[in-house]
């Protein structure tokens, strides 16, 4: 505990970077994962087709070979040369965690009952309209559970990016334990600050559940 609290600056660095890693990566999920979703519930086949088949792909693939492509192999073929590693983390992250946002978000437009997009349909609005406007507001509300535990999820994957030269949480825990004989008590302090972040999330999505409860 005195290597911590006479180096809080680190952990704290390292706090801020995982925040923001998990911050960036959930808003870039919440958004393409929406897009995804949109392109399989919609009429125009290829698009369909292809959010099948990322979503197939992504989601039998490892996140660790998500990391190592991003990371090494996209730079031997031109890719990401000289992205900052917080930002090929986020996208690392993101492209994974986006294919299971999108059959959280899938499951909730199929949730909507058909008459309310054939009730749209009908007084002329088009595909794009009648999901932002009738479809969507509806589906988040059913999927606020699925949606928060996915990115509570995708919080914890961030500590793969510490294999990768990343010093956030799981990092910085690492240069700790290699440098002190106490490894419970760092150990423990770590897995506090997760459970922050992951506490924070639940309580937002409780909040917001609630909040849309009431104003049905």
């Amino acid at each position: 505990m005195d290597d911590l609290l006479d180096q809080r600056d680190l952990v704290l660095q390292a706090f801020w970077l995982t925040i923001q890693l998990a911050v960036l990566s959930g808003v870039c999920s919440l958004a393409f994962g929406t897009v995804l979703a949109a392109m399989r519930v919609g009429p125009i086949s290829v698009l369909r087709g292809a959010a099948t088949t990322y979503v197939t792909l992504v989601r039998n693939t490892p996140l660790l070979l998500m990391f190592v492509f991003v990371f090494v192999a996209a730079p031997n073929i031109g890719w990401f040369v000289g992205t900052p590693f917080l930002l090929k983390g986020v996208i690392a992250v993101s492209v994974y965690t986006s294919a299971f946002i999108c059959e959280a978000v899938r499951s909730g437009v199929n949730a909507v009952p058909l008459g309310q997009a054939e009730a749209a349909r009908a007084i002329g609005l088009t595909f794009g309209q009648t999901m932002t406007s009738i479809v969507l507001p509806q589906a988040f509300r059913a999927v606020v559970p699925p949606v928060a535990s996915v990115l509570i999820a995708m919080t914890k994957n961030t500590s793969i990016a510490a294999v990768f030269g990343l010093m956030e949480l799981t990092g910085r825990m690492r240069y700790f334990t290699n440098n002190s004989a106490d490894d419970t008590a760092i150990f423990l302090t770590f897995a506090v600050l997760y459970i922050v972040l992951v506490e924070l999330i639940s309580a937002g999505a409780i909040g917001l559940e609630r909040r849309w409860r009431a104003a049905r």
